[in-house]
C-alpha cells in the first residue's frame, strides 16, 4: 500500500489490514431494502406484480383463509401434502382436487379461456397446450421473488421465459423390462441397440403419447429423434397407450419391454410388491422432462395463499412427500433430490424451459414418423 495513504489512513483512526486493491470490499453494498426495490420496479415495468415480502404474503394468505388446487399429483400425495401445510398455515383450509382424465387439460383450457374458472386458484398445466394458456395466468413475478429469496423456490424450477409457471417435478425415462422374460444383459444399452434385428416384431411396447421422443428431440435434435422414431416404426413393435396400465402388463408377463418408460411408473410396481419382476434401466443420453407444472389463473381468488402452496410442494418436506408417495416424480432442480442424484454425471436430453414449447409440434411429427394420423393439437 502507498505509505502516505497508509499515514493518512491510520491519522484518521482506521486500522489498516488490507491492500489498496481490497479497499472496494470496505464501501457499502447495496441493501436488501434496495435490491428489492429495483426488482420490483423491473418486474413492474414488465407487467408483473412482486411482492417484497414474506411476512406479508402469509398475513394476507391468513386474510384469504382459503385455497382450492387442482393438481396432476395422486390423492395419497395430496392428501399427506395438505397435512402437512396445515400444520405450517393452520389457518388456510385446503382442496386438492385431481386433474387426471386424458381430456381434462383441454377441457380446462377452454374453461379458462371463457373466465369459467374463477374458484380455482392453482391448476396444472401440461405442454400440449403450452403457448395458449399464457395471456390466462396471474402475472406474479415468482422468478423474480425466489431470486430474491422472498419466496423458498429454487429459481431453475421457474420459467425464465414468463416468470410466473412452475414445474414441481420432473421425469426420466428408462427402459423397463420383465426380469423373467429377459436377462439384463439383452435389454439395450443404448436407444439405437432397439433396432435390432432381434427386437422386430412385437417385441417391445411404445407408449403413443410420444413425450419421450420430445425429449430425445430436445437434447438430440429433431431430426434425429424424427429419423428415429420412423426405424422405431419399422420394428413393428406393440403400440400402447398410458404407463400404468403398460407397466402393469409387463409385470404380468404380457410382454419383456418398455420403449421409454416413465422412470417413476416404472418403480411403481416394486413399491407394493418387492419381489415384482419389473425391472428399470437408465441408458444414456437420458431422456428427462420437465412436467407436473403448476400455475395461478389470472382471477385466482386467495393468490397468497396460492404463493405459499406453490413454494411448499417444492421444499424439502413437500419434495420428500411426493418422493414417498410417488419415488422419483420430483424436480431435478429441488433441494437434496433424489432424482438429481440417479441422474448426476450422466449425459441427458433434456426437455426443459428453452425447449418444452417445442412439445407438441415435436409429439405430432413423432405421430407422423410412426405412420399415424392423428388429429391435430394446436
Amino acid at each position: 500500500m502507498n505509505e502516505i495513504l497508509r499515514t493518512k489512513l491510520i491519522t484518521l483512526g482506521i486500522l489498516v489490514t488490507m491492500d489498496i486493491c481490497a479497499l472496494t470490499s470496505v464501501l457499502p453494498a447495496a441493501s436488501p431494502s434496495a435490491t428489492l426495490a429495483k426488482a420490483k420496479q423491473e418486474a413492474e415495468a414488465k407487467g408483473y406484480t412482486f411482492l417484497t415480502n414474506h411476512d406479508a404474503i402469509a398475513a394476507e394468505a391468513k386474510k384469504e383463509g382459503k385455497l382450492r388446487v387442482l393438481g396432476s399429483l395422486s390423492s395419497t400425495t395430496y392428501k399427506a401434502m395438505i397435512t402437512a401445510f396445515k400444520k405450517q398455515y393452520p389457518s388456510i383450509d385446503v382442496d386438492v382436487e385431481e386433474l387426471t382424465p386424458t381430456d381434462a387439460p383441454q377441457r380446462f383450457l377452454l374453461e379458462l379461456k371463457a373466465g369459467h374458472v374463477a374458484d380455482w386458484d392453482v391448476f396444472p398445466m401440461v405442454a400440449d397446450y403450452w403457448t395458449e394458456y399464457i395471456p390466462y395466468l396471474k402475472r406474479f413475478d415468482v422468478l423474480g421473488m425466489a431470486a430474491q429469496k422472498v419466496l423458498a423456490i429454487p429459481p431453475a424450477m421457474i420459467d425464465p421465459r414468463n416468470r410466473n409457471i412452475m414445474s414441481v417435478g420432473s421425469a426420466i425415462f428408462v427402459v423397463g423390462y420383465n426380469k423373467k422374460l429377459i436377462s439384463e444383459e439383452r435389454v439395450p444399452n443404448n436407444w439405437e441397440q432397439f433396432l435390432k434385428p432381434e427386437f422386430k416384431g412385437k417385441k417391445f411396447m411404445v407408449d403413443l403419447r410420444p413425450q419421450g421422443f420430445a425429449a430425445l428431440a430436445a437434447g438430440l435434435g429433431e431430426k434425429w429423434a424424427m429419423d428415429y422414431a420412423g426405424k422405431i416404426a419399422a420394428q413393428a413393435p406393440v403400440w400402447v397407450r398410458g404407463q400404468t396400465r403398460t407397466v402393469a402388463a409387463m409385470a404380468a408377463g404380457e410382454h419383456p419391454l418398455l420403449h421409454l418408460a416413465y422412470y417413476h411408473s416404472c418403480l411403481r410396481p416394486a413399491k407394493k410388491d418387492p419381489d415384482t419382476p419389473v425391472g428399470c434401466k437408465i441408458i444414456e443420453p437420458v431422456p428427462v422432462r420437465l412436467h407436473e407444472f403448476a400455475a395461478l389463473p389470472s382471477g385466482a381468488p386467495h393468490p397468497h395463499a396460492s404463493l405459499l402452496w406453490l413454494e411448499f410442494q417444492v421444499s424439502p418436506e413437500g419434495q420428500d412427500i411426493i418422493n414417498k408417495n410417488e419415488p422419483m416424480n420430483l424436480s431435478i432442480y429441488a433441494s437434496e433430490s433424489e432424482l438429481a442424484k440417479v441422474i448426476q454425471g450422466k449425459k441427458l436430453s433434456l426437455n426443459g424451459w428453452e425447449t418444452i414449447h417445442n412439445t407438441p409440434k415435436w409429439e405430432q411429427m413423432t405421430l407422423k414418423a410412426f405412420g399415424f394420423p392423428n388429429a391435430e393439437v394446436k
